[in-house]
C-alpha cells in the first residue's frame, strides 16, 4: 500500500470569507474544526481534475480551477498512511458557491454537516496557517508558493 496520500483542496474566497466545511464522523457527529473542501486524488488523475471532481462531489458545483496557492506536508492520521501531501488551488468562480445545497451533491450529506463561507481569522480551521495568512494577497498578486511542513508534528 502507498504510504503517502496526495490531496487537493479548494481555496474559494468570496467577500473576505473562505468556503469551509465541517466533516461528519462515522457516528454522524460534526467535526470540531472547519476544513477546506477537497480530498484524495484518484490513480492517474490530474491535480486540476481531482480538485474539480472533489468539489462536484461535495458541493454539486462546477469549479473553475486556477493556480496552486499553497502546499503542505503532514503526518497522516489515516490508517495505512504515514504522510500526506496537500495542494491548495484557487477556484476562480467563487460566486457559484454562495448557495450550496448539500442534498444536491453526491457526497455532501454523507461526508459533511455544513458548508459555508467563514472568516478564517475568527474560526478554528485546519490547516492552521489559514488563520493568519493573507489569502486575498496570494490570490490578487503573484506570490511565491507557500509550503508548510508539519511532518515533525503530531497529526490531528
Amino acid at each position: 500500500m502507498d504510504k503517502r496520500r496526495v490531496n487537493v483542496r479548494a481555496i474559494i474566497w468570496h467577500e473576505n470569507k473562505l468556503l469551509a466545511v465541517r466533516h461528519r464522523s462515522k457516528s454522524g457527529k460534526e467535526s470540531s474544526y472547519w476544513a477546506l473542501p477537497g480530498g484524495g486524488l484518484d490513480p492517474f488523475e490530474s491535480l486540476a481534475d481531482g480538485v474539480a471532481r472533489e468539489l462536484m462531489e461535495e458541493t454539486g458545483v462546477v469549479a473553475h480551477v486556477g493556480r496552486i496557492l499553497f502546499g503542505q506536508q503532514l503526518r497522516s492520521s489515516r490508517e495505512f498512511r504515514d504522510e500526506e501531501l496537500e495542494l491548495f488551488f484557487h477556484i476562480t468562480n467563487p460566486q457559484d458557491f454562495t448557495s450550496i445545497d448539500l442534498a444536491n451533491s453526491t457526497h455532501g450529506l454523507s461526508e459533511l454537516t455544513r458548508c459555508e463561507f467563514i472568516d478564517p481569522s475568527k474560526e478554528h480551521i485546519l490547516p492552521t496557517f489559514l488563520q493568519t495568512i493573507d489569502i486575498e494577497k496570494h490570490i490578487q498578486t503573484v506570490q511565491p508558493l507557500v509550503v508548510t511542513n508539519y511532518l515533525n508534528e503530531q497529526s490531528v
